[in-house]
């Protein structure tokens, strides 16, 4: 199950992705730290075509987990070369100007 959360004030959005089995979980692996916490990630469960929808208009998206990035390079929304690993969990940001 794939969440999402769309965090919106008024100068910017970022959206979260997250597989939901993530959620409340902290990975380091040398200097890299990722923290998926259930304020920042915990959002709802959509069906994909909305996820994919949201992703390929938002400006700021940050995505974890294998089925989220998954899903996010099969509809060309994040290069696989812009993901990277942290202890076996794939994350990639998404930014556009």
């Amino acid at each position: 199950m794939i969440l999402v959360k769309i965090h919106e004030d008024k100068d910017r959005e970022v959206v979260a992705v997250c597989d939901s089995d993530l959620v409340g979980k902290e990975f380091n692996e040398g200097k890299l730290h990722i923290g998926i916490s259930e304020n920042f990630y915990k959002g709802k469960e959509m069906p994909r075509k909305s996820i994919i929808r949201i992703l390929k208009v938002c400006k700021n998206a940050n995505v974890v987990g294998k089925e989220s990035i998954k899903l996010a390079i099969e509809n060309n929304i994040i290069e696989e070369e812009s993901v990277i690993m942290v202890k076996g969990i794939p994350v990639a940001m998404l930014i556009r100007i």
